[in-house]
């Protein structure tokens, strides 16, 4: 079996890749807006877990995201399981994601895999001009690929599945768009008051009289 790495490079689909073909994302982005792509197929990864570690990245800097997935593979970060938390143990280092149960695992060859995708999508926005300090993960979808169906043999003339589970994964990376900055309000609007002292600015005192 070929080595994880050399897989990638045969399946990953890179956007400006010359001998390209075209495919297919879940997610139309508009064409105005600077964006990059970058997409594996049939993955030899266990689906649950790049599920898991693509719910995490989205909406995370690409930068960032490199990163975590290095510390995944060193065991310095740990992934939290929110869905497939089937026979998850308990972690302690889950603690500072919140998660239910503090659940989590360090799937090395998923974070492997995740790493040169968003790796690949990185150099495809440089390659487009993109300002790579800006680039945040807009889009992360992964989905369950056909099982590649093998057998084991058991007792007594048995034969029983031994199935893998590998995964489509994508992404898209955008630009983080600069934000405006609060207008200063006056003194007069925009203040909320309440209903009493609304109606005591409403009263005229009417005559006076010294005390």
């Amino acid at each position: 079996r070929r080595p994880c790495s050399s897989l990638l490079k045969c399946l990953l689909r890179s956007e400006n890749s010359p001998d390209q073909t075209m495919v297919r994302y879940s997610k139309d982005e508009d064409a105005s807006v600077p964006h990059s792509k970058s997409r594996g197929s049939h993955l030899r990864v266990h689906f649950k877990h790049c599920r898991e570690i693509a719910h995490h990245l989205k909406g995370m800097d690409a930068t960032k995201a490199v990163k975590f997935c290095q510390d995944v593979k060193d065991f310095k970060d740990i992934v939290p399981f929110t869905k497939y938390t089937g026979g998850i143990g308990r972690k302690a280092m889950a603690k500072k994601y919140k998660t239910a149960g503090n659940t989590g695992r360090w799937p090395v060859k998923a974070a492997g895999v995740v790493k040169d995708l968003v790796s690949n999508a990185i150099a495809n926005a440089e390659s487009k001009g993109m300002d790579v300090e800006k680039l945040y993960i807009s889009h992360a979808q992964c989905n369950r690929a056909p099982p590649g169906r093998r057998r084991t043999y058991r007792a007594h003339g048995r034969i029983g599945k031994y199935a893998s589970q590998p995964a489509h994964i994508e992404f898209i990376l955008s630009e983080k768009s600069e934000g405006v900055e609060k207008a200063e309000e006056d003194e007069g609007r925009g203040k909320k008051i309440t209903r009493k002292a609304a109606a005591k600015k409403r009263f005229v005192k009417v005559g006076g009289g010294s005390n």
